[in-house]
């Protein structure tokens, strides 16, 4: 890697533009950055994700997580880069249909929270759902993989269950519809 980041201030962002790894300047509020900006805040919010007590099965699936959020940031960084693959999606899908499989059926939706690991996992899902949309809007105005979408879309579906998995034993409850 050598030395990519021994200089971080650079002050080149002081007019508010910034620069993509292909020596593009854009705004600081371009799509493609914002979207890039979406993803590292789910990457932080995983890390915060796993500062608490996790099965070591789900601590290493979140942990290669993380190194696939960097690379879609590096996709969207340098739009010709290509990172996120098919095999990252069959990691998701797999994840998904493996832990579903040990978790009653909902009959309901269920309330975000429980024990704090499932309550940030609950956060880390909405992050991702807005990283999905600032990748969905950037679509309009830029090329994009299809894949980032596929991969965003999977991941909020196993943050979910992910956040199930953790509450067993102590569900914070489902939605009532019209409770006061």
């Amino acid at each position: 890697m050598g030395n990519r980041l021994s200089r971080i201030t650079t002050r080149t962002g002081d007019d508010g533009s910034t620069g993509l790894a292909d020596k593009t300047r854009v705004r600081k509020d371009h799509p493609r950055v914002e979207a890039m900006g979406e993803i590292d805040e789910l990457n932080s919010q995983l890390g915060l994700l796993l500062t608490e007590a996790l099965p070591d099965d789900i601590r290493a699936l979140l942990t290669q997580i993380q190194h696939h959020l960097f690379d879609l940031g590096a996709e969207l960084a340098l739009p010709k880069f290509s990172g996120i693959t098919e095999d990252k999606l069959r990691l998701l899908d797999e994840a998904i249909g493996h832990y579903n499989a040990a978790l009653p059926p909902l009959q309901e939706f269920v309330l975000p929270g429980g024990s704090r690991a499932a309550a940030l996992a609950h956060v880390c899902r909405t992050v991702c759902r807005r990283a999905e949309r600032r990748v969905v809007s950037l679509v309009l105005s830029d090329a994009v993989s299809p894949l980032q979408l596929h991969y965003l879309n999977r991941l909020s579906d196993l943050l979910f269950v992910l956040a199930r998995t953790l509450n067993q034993g102590s569900e914070p409850g489902q939605w009532k519809k019209g409770s006061r």
